[in-house]
C-alpha cells in the first residue's frame, strides 16, 4: 500500500467510530496489505487520537491463545494502543450504544513502576518493571463488519480495543502465580468461560516481555503508570444491553462490568 492508501484506510476506521457503522475488511478492499501497513494504518489512527487531545494510557496484546491464532493463521500475537476514555469504572453504567459490536474477555492487568523499552528486555526486567497486577474486562469491539477479521484487519484496528474495566484488588506479582490462576467468567450468574493464566503465551509475563520488546523496535516505550492489557484466560462473549459481566480469579479477586442502554439503568 502507498500512504494515501493507507490514510484512506485510517480514515475509513475513524469514520466507522464516529458513525457506528462497521466497514468491510479491509483485506476486500485494498490488495496486498501487509502487517507494516496494518501497524501503520493503526498508528495515524492513534496520532489523530492524539491531536484532539486524547492521552495514551496502555498497551493491549491480542491473539496470544493457540486457538486464536490458528483461527488466524498466525504464530504471533498483535497489539493496540489504550486511550484514556477507554477505561470504565467497574459496576457503573457502561453505554452499549459506544460500541459497534462488543464482546468482553477477561485479564490479569499490569500496572508499570518502571518504563520498559526493547528489544532485549529479558522476564527479569518484566517482572521488575511491574507495580502490581489487577482484575481486568477487556472491552473488544471491532469496526469491521460482522467481526469477519484477518490479521491485518484486526491490526489495523487498534486490535479490535474497546474499552478496559478495571477491578480494585490490586496484588504484588510475589503474591500470585500467574500461570496457575484461574479465572471464571459469567453473565448474569450464568458461566460462560474459565480459563488460567498459563493460557496467555504459557505466562501473562511473557505476553508483556514480547510487547516491551515488539513495540521496541518501533521506538516506543511501556511507559511508567501504563495499563497492559496481555490477553485473554478464556474466549470472549458478546454483551448487550442490560448484561452484567464479572470475573473471578483465584489470589487476585474480581471485578464487574454492568452494561445498559445510553448510560442509564439496565
Amino acid at each position: 500500500m502507498d500512504d494515501t492508501a493507507r490514510r484512506h484506510a485510517s480514515q475509513a476506521l475513524l469514520d466507522a467510530y464516529a458513525s457506528k457503522t462497521p466497514i468491510a475488511p479491509l483485506t476486500e478492499t485494498y490488495e496486498n496489505v501487509s502487517v507494516d501497513d496494518a501497524y501503520a494504518i493503526q498508528l495515524m489512527q492513534i496520532e489523530t487520537f492524539i491531536e484532539s487531545g486524547r492521552t495514551i494510557k496502555g498497551h493491549k496484546v491480542g491473539l496470544t491463545s493457540a486457538a486464536m491464532q490458528k483461527m488466524l493463521g498466525v504464530d504471533k500475537p498483535d497489539y493496540g494502543h489504550l486511550v484514556e476514555d477507554f477505561f470504565y469504572l467497574e459496576h457503573l453504567p457502561i453505554p452499549t450504544e459506544v460500541f459497534l459490536q462488543p464482546r468482553v474477555e477477561p485479564e490479569i492487568a499490569f500496572v508499570l513502576k518502571r518504563s520498559l523499552q526493547g528489544p532485549g528486555v529479558t522476564v527479569a526486567e518484566a517482572i521488575a518493571s511491574v507495580d502490581f497486577v489487577i482484575p481486568a474486562l477487556e472491552i473488544v469491539d471491532s469496526r469491521i463488519a460482522e467481526w469477519k477479521i484477518s490479521l491485518v484487519d484486526t491490526i489495523a484496528d487498534n486490535a479490535s480495543s474497546g474499552a478496559v474495566v478495571l477491578g480494585s484488588t490490586p496484588k504484588l506479582l510475589r503474591q500470585v502465580d500467574l500461570r496457575l490462576t484461574g479465572a471464571v467468567m459469567t453473565c448474569d450468574g450464568q458461566i460462560m468461560g474459565t480459563g488460567t493464566g498459563g493460557a496467555v503465551l504459557g505466562s501473562p509475563i511473557n505476553s508483556l516481555v514480547w510487547l516491551a520488546n515488539t513495540v521496541g523496535t518501533r521506538g516506543v516505550a511501556l511507559e511508567v503508570g501504563h495499563v497492559i492489557l496481555p490477553g485473554a484466560l478464556c474466549g470472549m462473549v458478546p454483551v448487550r444491553a442490560g448484561d452484567t459481566i464479572s470475573a473471578s480469579f483465584a489470589g487476585l479477586g474480581s471485578v464487574t462490568a454492568n452494561f445498559t442502554s445510553d448510560g442509564g439503568d439496565a
